[in-house]
């Protein structure tokens, strides 16, 4: 057995049905102590366009939620649900769709909790996210933090630093080589330095200059992708109503479909459906936390409820039309898998879009490209955040040359080995912070009721914001 059927294995294991089940109920868990807090997602809408004028914070309550946007509209969100459907089959979409709706609740309870206890470093910049909540929410009076909580939350900021070099950078910038290779015949390394030589310049403008590319980019690129599949449901409209009835079936009954090169078993469509819902809106791994901290907000509820429209847009939108247009696609041409050689989700993403002339290759091109690239653009924050809090800000450039070397590695074919180690990585990222959003789901939902159910939701939080030491977090000395 070599190396890589070992990582395999071990990614099958740590992503298998006991992590499914452990953030399915953890959504499900904090749905319960919110009250259902997606019942305010006409506020939380309403919310992310509102500035929030005179409160502290680096930017904006929209740029921040674009921001975070931007680093979930990874390649996931196309490809992810296409390996959804050809593995769990059509059901396995109802299952994805559902899991982004819930985790709206755990979305908001991790980004209240990070807002809540975020801190400022000796710049006047806020940080936030697992690390600090694990810090800050189990401090002793005399300053000190049990041994406890520095473990968790050092565990958290390394699997975090892990994950990034490979699902924020590797992975995006080959999905954008192999695209451009594909339709173009453009060498993969001359395409890799384009991509991350343009990132770099944006990166090293910092966060301001992040978020402003942000706020423009996810808008365009989003309407963009959702009226071109519009066209593609429109040519598919006489298979629409079928892809409905197929999906509902599916999710609650074993059979097979399109020809019955697709069909699984109702646990096997729950299973893939949750999966990849959970991959696509990141609900509980603790990555949004990490950039909704620094957002300018009067209290913790405010950035919360906006940070709660990301599983929306992300799932509940972008990837049921990507479903809905890989579904109606295939009750078309229900012999393409078989026909075009499918094998993966990516060949099936392929596919799928190559069957509506002119415009399906294209729409597919474009979506793959601006969702990789924001994802660069976007985890490179989250890196930055948790270098400084492991190593100081001495290493952050260090990180920063790091990451866009990572990144042009996976351009040129090297990016394999380093999606299945991170893969493993953001298992292992997302237990700590499970963990804290489950001890603080009834701080947040106590304090959710006097903010937004009791129509408090401009009030002041009138709380010290601690400073942030300088040095490592293996180099602090006691208070």
């Amino acid at each position: 057995m070599d190396y890589i059927e070992v990582l395999n294995n071990i990614d099958a294991a740590v992503w298998g049905p006991p992590m499914i089940i452990l953030l399915l109920g953890c959504h499900i868990y904090t749905t319960i102590r919110t009250r259902g807090i997606q019942r305010k997602l006409p506020l939380a809408l309403k919310l992310s366009v509102t500035k929030d004028n005179g409160a502290q914070g680096d930017v904006s309550n929209f740029g921040a939620m674009a921001t975070s946007l931007a680093s979930t509209l990874g390649t996931g969100s196309i490809v992810g649900v296409a390996t959804a459907v050809l593995s769990g089959g059509p059901g396995a979409v109802l299952w994805m769709w559902l899991t982004g709706i819930l985790g709206m609740a755990t979305k908001y309870t991790e980004v209240y909790a990070a807002m809540k206890y975020r801190v400022k470093d000796r710049q006047g910049h806020m940080m936030g996210g697992a690390m600090h909540v694990w810090e800050q929410r189990y401090k002793r009076p005399d300053g000190t933090v049990p041994w406890w909580a520095k473990f968790m939350a050092i565990w958290f900021a390394v699997m975090a630093c892990l994950t990034i070099f490979g699902v924020g950078s590797a992975v995006q910038t080959s999905a954008i080589t192999s695209v451009a290779q594909a339709n173009f015949g453009v060498e993969p390394w001359i395409v890799a330095a384009i991509v991350c030589g343009s990132g770099l310049l944006i990166i090293m403008g910092g966060l301001g200059t992040i978020s402003n590319i942000c706020e423009k980019l996810v808008p365009i690129m989003g309407v963009a992708y959702i009226l071109g599949c519009a066209y593609i449901l429109v040519c598919n409209w006489a298979f629409i109503g079928e892809s409905f009835m197929l999906i509902f079936e599916c999710a609650f009954t074993p059979r097979a479909a399109f020809g019955g090169a697709v069909g699984s078993g109702i646990i096997v469509a729950l299973q893939f459906g949750c999966a990849r819902g959970l991959f696509s809106n990141e609900a509980g791994l603790g990555t949004a936390p990490l950039i909704s901290a620094a957002a300018e907000s009067k209290n913790p509820a405010r950035q919360a409820l906006v940070s709660m429209t990301g599983p929306f847009w992300c799932t509940v939108v972008i990837c049921f039309v990507t479903a809905l247009v890989i579904v109606s696609s295939l009750c078309a041409h229900p012999t393409l898998i078989q026909d075009a050689g499918v094998t993966n989700g990516a060949t099936l993403a392929n596919a799928v879009f190559a069957t509506i002339p002119y415009v399906g290759a294209p729409i597919l091109m474009l979506g793959i490209l601006c969702f990789a690239y924001s994802t660069i653009i976007g985890w490179s924050y989250y890196g930055e955040r948790v270098t400084l809090y492991l190593f100081g800000r001495r290493w952050v450039p260090l990180y920063l040359g790091f990451y866009i070397c990572m990144g042009f590695l996976g351009g040129v074919g090297v990016g394999d080995v380093a999606w299945t180690a991170t893969d493993i990585a953001n298992a292992l990222m997302a237990l700590p912070n499970i963990l804290m959003v489950l001890l603080c789901a009834g701080m947040v939902g106590k304090e959710t009721k006097h903010y937004v159910y009791d129509g408090n939701i401009d009030e002041e939080l009138r709380e010290e914001i601690h400073e942030l030491p300088e040095k490592s977090v293996f180099l602090r000395k006691k208070a």
